[in-house]
């Protein structure tokens, strides 16, 4: 079958002209993907909502269910930085569905890509830099209670450092957080991951690279998982708002397909999800976040994952 993609509509919804979020960023890689001729709307796999069960194994249940509800306090909204809408409250469970999904598909077909995903800053009670629940959490929780595996390694590649992935996994030793962030970035005060791998200001394409590959080639047969959660944040981009790397879009499509590569060549399913990217070029930002699924399509046809 055709790599697996998963999207649905209800991932843009009405926002704020000129919000520093770009949350129509979801709808205009979906047409990106189309016009490139990725893939058909069609073939896009539609997510339900992640039940609340699902959400709990990660987040406590009054916090759920007071976002959920429109009951946060303007204390706990500005933390988040989004206003509250029904319309976002639904679509940021149908996005925790939608990585579930693509987890789901990953483990059967090998391989499968998300169009959101990667809120690594949320926290177990409480929201934090745009994101409200961890689906990173979820998921690797979510496999591991289940036994659908018996060990996660989440790579982590945003420009900022996972803290809401890291605080809640604390204590779930076979949930393997790996964090590659630009160290003098958001959040100010860092968690602690399995591994933490703080670049400097201004690295190159070059530099990052071999970074990634030597974590890579360390940590997968240290730790052999079940799958991987890869985050492919392009604020690492050198022309993204948030994020002092300076990588290309060819170092993007390299850092993509190596990991992909590399996974898949140790036998080991591999689920991509978008990360972070600002720029006030939306549609620029939107090819930006869909190099992941043109590397991955790459990476697909080489292991003949499409057939």
């Amino acid at each position: 079958m055709p790599l697996p993609l998963v999207y649905h509509d209800d991932y843009s919804p009405p926002f704020p002209d000129n919000h520093r979020f770009p949350m129509e960023k979801f709808r205009l890689l979906r047409d990106h993907l189309v016009d490139s001729a990725l893939v058909e709307d069609a073939q896009l796999l539609r997510p339900e909502l992640c039940p609340t069960d699902v959400l709990a194994l990660a987040h406590d249940r009054d916090y759920i269910e007071r976002y959920c509800s429109g009951e946060m306090s303007r204390e706990e909204l500005r933390r988040l930085g989004l206003p509250w809408t029904q319309a976002l409250a639904r679509r940021t469970v149908r996005a925790v569905g939608g990585s579930l999904l693509s987890a789901e598909l990953a483990l059967k077909h090998g391989l499968a890509c998300h169009l959101a995903g990667g809120t690594h800053h949320a926290h177990h009670d409480h929201a934090s830099g745009f994101c409200i629940f961890n689906d990173l959490a979820v998921i690797s929780l979510y496999l591991l209670e289940s036994g659908k595996a018996n060990r996660v390694l989440i790579f982590d590649c945003d420009v900022h450092q996972g803290d809401g992935t890291a605080r809640i996994l604390e204590n779930v030793p076979d949930a393997v957080t790996v964090s590659l962030h630009c160290e003098k970035n958001f959040p100010a005060r860092k968690a602690q991951s399995d591994w933490d791998i703080p670049l400097p200001l201004h690295l190159g394409d070059g530099e990052y690279l071999k970074v990634v590959q030597e974590a890579l080639d360390y940590l997968l047969p240290l730790y052999q998982p079940d799958i991987v959660l890869y985050d492919a944040g392009v604020d690492v981009h050198k022309d993204d708002a948030l994020g002092y790397l300076q990588l290309t879009d060819a170092g993007l499509a390299t850092r993509d397909e190596h990991v992909i590569r590399r996974c898949l060549s140790s036998d080991i399913p591999v689920v991509g999800v978008i990360g972070g990217g600002y720029d006030k070029d939306r549609h620029a930002l939107a090819r930006r976040h869909g190099i992941l699924h043109h590397s991955a399509a790459r990476v697909a046809r080489e292991f003949q994952l499409d057939r």
